[in-house]
């Protein structure tokens, strides 16, 4: 009985977080999906600066910068931006 009391009250591993943000799962996962997609290229921007140092020398930071500013914006349009993590996506 326990377990499945925990259960309901985690809810389903697809929805529970999103809906605890107040977003639905789609809205969530493409969210994710971009902010992923940005990382994956600054990721890739700082690999080849490595190798040439005069490429991308801006790229990962003013990346990082957006993200951020973009994800603090989302937290504090959100129904309820205290039930956000200081860290999410």
């Amino acid at each position: 009985m326990a377990v499945e009391q925990q259960k309901a009250r985690a809810g389903n591993i697809f929805t529970a977080h999103p809906r605890a943000l107040g977003m639905t799962w789609a809205s969530h996962g493409s969210g994710a999906i971009k902010i992923g997609a940005e990382l994956i290229g600054a990721g890739t921007a700082c690999i080849i600066h490595a190798i040439v140092p005069g490429w991308f020398t801006e790229t990962a930071g003013r990346t990082v910068i957006r993200l951020h500013d973009h994800m603090v914006k989302r937290k504090a349009g959100a129904k309820n931006p205290n039930a956000w993590p200081d860290y999410e996506i």
